[in-house]
């Protein structure tokens, strides 16, 4: 409210004087670069017929190079809809988790394009993946710069959230099916240890599949790393009580998404100054009995005789990997939200994502409603499979969605309010809005040195 009321000064102060006003549009196209103190990059496009509105996109887990849009089709279809963007790389010089120079470079890349083009009438952060943390963060931090928040994809869970549940869900694997192997989980000196490790726990599933106890303890270790239910493989969604699909949905994901989730580790570690994960003390059978993916697990283990309560209890008995505190305390600082939210904000996600759980989505969800910020706050499920598999119609139609939040105060955010929206921009691109409700992100734990 304030910074719309300070935007509505400046105009009219800009038509009684003669001064600028707080929108200059370019009578061109125009693209622009620059370079930051921590010497990162970022890099803005303003199109000629620029409408007022900024969006700040912070991009994903995997490269340093600047950028302000998710891909290339949704920049041109962002541009031709009059809206300007600008992004940066984060900070270069350390670790590609780079969460604790994110925000700040964003919000320093704002500030630069805005010294050139003036003050947008709207500001609105967009990011994906990793980036959709950050631009969580951005919304819990805005204090006036920004008027709104599209975190798509986003790792809302948070960084030791993140590591906790894939350690559960490989030490459950290594530990069930390979136990006489020394298969390293943490402490990664190199990505290379990562991608061995992985390569190690892909050949003992893929032995595992073979038989009927294999299958169900495979089972076990995908539920517990929350891998979808209906993978590329399959033509339609396993049904709810298709145990042998459901279980073979997350097994196809989990060779999918491990060769890139373990050595990822490593950079995580090196942003943290050391292992971040732990599960000592870890109830295996708590966690199990929370999880949406309970039930396959326990159908293939009666189906193949065996006793799950015994290889839950092997699991907790034997799960003794530690953290280190100050690794800990520095992922919680850098990477982990508190739910206390300056401005709107709507999260999107697709119900089937490998790489980023939607039950990320349950854990923020709680988060904001302890902070009393529930009214600020929707989510949006996308009945798609993939990490980050939005089409260009889905984004506008979120980014369009939060701006009617803060223009009218009142939400029009259901699944079939978002799908109108998205079909709505003539896009043609397939959007699938659909109601869905996450259930919940067992591996949260609080963490006591």
């Amino acid at each position: 409210m304030l910074r719309r009321l300070a935007l509505l000064v400046v105009t009219t102060l800009a038509v009684v004087t003669g001064l600028p006003g707080p929108v200059r549009a370019a009578a061109t196209a125009a693209h622009y670069t620059g370079t930051l103190p921590d010497g990162g990059t970022w890099v803005a496009d303003v199109p000629a017929n620029w409408l007022g509105t900024l969006v700040l996109y912070s991009h994903g887990f995997g490269t340093l190079t600047a950028a302000d849009a998710p891909n290339d089709a949704a920049r041109e279809a962002l541009l031709d809809r009059g809206y300007a963007l600008v992004g940066s790389s984060y900070d270069p010089n350390g670790s590609l988790w780079a969460l604790a120079s994110a925000a700040g470079d964003q919000f320093a890349a704002l500030a630069a394009i805005e010294r050139i083009i003036g003050a947008p009438q709207l500001t609105l952060a967009l990011g994906t993946s990793m980036g959709g943390l950050v631009s969580a963060q951005e919304a819990e931090s805005a204090q006036g710069r920004l008027d709104g928040v599209l975190s798509t994809c986003g790792l809302v869970g948070g960084g030791v959230d993140l590591g906790n549940y894939q350690l559960d869900g490989e030490y459950a694997l290594a530990r069930l099916l390979a136990p006489a192997l020394d298969i390293k989980l943490v402490g990664y000196a190199s990505p290379a240890d990562g991608l061995v490790a992985a390569g190690t726990l892909l050949s003992v599933a893929a032995l595992a599949q073979a038989t009927p106890a294999g299958r169900a303890r495979v089972a076990l270790g995908t539920a517990l790393l929350n891998m979808p239910t209906w993978s590329l493989e399959q033509d339609t969604p396993p049904g709810p009580r298709d145990a042998a699909g459901l279980a073979a949905a997350q097994y196809d994901w989990f060779t999918n998404a491990l060769p890139f989730v373990m050595p990822a580790r490593y950079f995580i570690e090196q942003s943290a100054g050391g292992n971040a994960s732990w599960n000592e003390g870890v109830d295996y059978h708590a966690l199990l009995a929370r999880s949406p993916y309970r039930y396959q697990v326990t159908a293939l283990y009666e189906q193949a005789g065996l006793d799950l309560a015994a290889d839950l209890a092997d699991l907790t008995r034997h799960a003794d990997v530690t953290a280190d505190a100050p690794a800990v305390a520095a992922l919680t600082a850098t990477s982990t939200v508190t739910g206390r939210l300056d401005v709107p904000t709507l999260d999107l996600h697709t119900v089937y994502d490998q790489l980023a759980p939607v039950e990320f989505e349950n854990r923020y969800a709680r988060q904001v409603a302890a902070a009393g910020d529930r009214r600020l706050l929707r989510q949006g499920y996308v009945a798609r499979r993939g990490h980050c598999a939005f089409t260009t119609s889905e984004l506008i139609a979120g980014l369009e969605t939060v701006a009617n939040r803060i223009s009218t105060g009142h939400w029009a955010a259901s699944s079939a309010e978002l799908q109108a929206a998205a079909l709505a921009t003539g896009l043609g691109d397939g959007p699938a809005f659909a109601d869905f409700r996450p259930g919940p992100l067992v591996s949260h734990r609080d963490y006591r040195p």
